[in-house]
């Protein structure tokens, strides 16, 4: 009985870890930082992961874990509207359930300054890989097109936690995704005349 409480809270500490990660990086967050996060004291927290570098390990694995389920999700349909909406949905679901992981996995993507845990692990390449983008070879929109859908899901999905909003926002964070990969949901509203559409 006390396996599955144990694992509730290294997966909570990975999580938190992870935003950290995400939004300082991982060379400017201290075990004391991740510490305060998760309301342990620096010994507890090392009581679970006996270092930074196996909290990061852990992280990195937990990483790679969510990118390949989303990607293994997807991979099946053909690239196109229903690919991409399904994404959507698997990535939004997993960012709600664990937002530091889904944070750190498309920091890489989002951010100026790359955000990687280390430069052999880049698990962002399977999300992108869902949404059927290679940087090196896809179109610019469609890569400005991905990164803006996976920034807007970032921001709206950590806004939502915050909130106590997962449920309620659910189905308008995917919306606002999806329409920033390009589609058009049914019964949506079109621009005005005025308004340009890239």
């Amino acid at each position: 009985m006390a396996r599955p409480f144990r694992q509730q809270i290294d997966e909570g500490i990975l999580d938190r870890a992870a935003a950290l990660f995400a939004r300082q990086g991982f060379a400017k967050t201290s075990v004391q930082d991740i510490a305060d996060a998760v309301g342990l004291s620096k010994a507890g927290l090392l009581h679970h992961f006996p270092s930074k570098d196996a909290l990061r390990e852990a992280v990195v694995a937990q990483v790679g874990t969510v990118a390949q389920r989303v990607l293994d999700e997807v991979r099946h349909l053909p690239f196109g509207a229903e690919r991409d909406r399904f994404a959507i949905d698997v990535v939004v679901d997993s960012a709600l359930a664990h937002p530091g992981l889904v944070a750190l996995l498309i920091a890489p993507v989002t951010r100026a300054d790359g955000g990687a845990l280390a430069e052999d692990v880049s698990p962002e390449i399977a999300v992108l890989e869902a949404f059927g983008v290679d940087p090196a070879t896809t179109a610019p929109e469609r890569v400005v097109r991905v990164i803006g859908a996976l920034g807007a899901l970032a921001v709206l999905t950590l806004a939502a936690q915050t909130d106590d909003q997962t449920t309620a926002w659910r189905a308008h964070v995917a919306a606002t995704c999806f329409d920033a990969l390009g589609h058009r949901r049914p019964g949506a509203a079109l621009p005005s005349p005025d308004q340009v559409e890239a």
